[in-house]
């Protein structure tokens, strides 16, 4: 996905009838068939990913029309002022994180109880909206999810033996390689925050917070789905 959002920022044609952003939303629909064909990502994995797709795109026409940022470009694909493709950007964090868990194997200690896990997901998507009207506590939630997950451990299996690291640990760096891609899609102009506008520079720091927070609403998501598979173990 961040190979098209580039690829087509610096080689799609200026004056092709298809509209940049349209073509990358096409694009996207043919990743996910392609994930599905080539037996990539199950069904049911993409049944989850969608629930996580859908949030994500409520998120976003809210957040455009509150002007936290902005698409500039064109394109018939969209609603409001929100392109399609955004929704499949979400999908992606969805994707990844259902992926590694099947084909790492994922295993925990002292896992915390998903109804926590769940409220706590709530609470993050909820102020992501009302941080707008009321006080924001994202920073008491970043501080509620590290009480909650700082006891757990992963186990994951990149090779012939599993290895272990904290889960706040394994969040976090997902996170900020969500924020280095996020740096690649500011970049291509797939979106911009205010300030991007005429001139890029990088994203701030401050979203860092926000991925975490945003990513942890689709691991709750894949987490669900894990233990209805297996049962309720983990």
């Amino acid at each position: 996905m961040l190979c098209v959002l580039l690829g087509s920022y610096l080689y799609y044609p200026q004056s092709a009838s298809l509209a940049r952003y349209d073509f990358i939303t096409i694009m996207a629909v043919c990743i996910q068939i392609g994930l599905l064909v080539f037996k990539l990502e199950t069904f049911e994995e993409a049944r989850v990913i969608f629930i996580f797709h859908i949030v994500g795109t409520i998120m976003e026409i809210f957040k455009t029309s509150a002007g936290s940022w902005i698409y500039p470009e064109p394109s018939v694909l969209r609603i409001a002022d929100v392109p399609l493709f955004s929704g499949f950007m979400y999908a992606c964090v969805g994707s990844y994180l259902a992926r590694v868990w099947r084909i790492f194997d994922f295993k925990f200690t002292r896992f915390p109880s998903l109804k926590w896990q769940m409220i706590l997901a709530a609470l993050i998507y909820a102020n992501f909206f009302t941080h707008h009207y009321v006080m924001d506590i994202r920073y008491v939630l970043m501080a509620v999810s590290i009480l909650l997950y700082a006891p757990c451990m992963i186990y994951f299996k990149p090779d012939e033996k599993h290895r272990f690291m904290p889960l706040v640990l394994g969040l976090v760096l997902v996170a900020l390689f969500i924020w280095f891609a996020e740096n690649i899609g500011t970049y291509a102009r797939a979106w911009s925050y205010p300030g991007q506008e005429t001139n890029w520079h990088m994203v701030t720091l401050a979203k860092l917070g926000s991925w975490y927070m945003l990513m942890l609403i689709s691991f709750v998501l894949v987490a669900g789905n894990q233990m209805k598979t297996h049962k309720g173990k983990m």
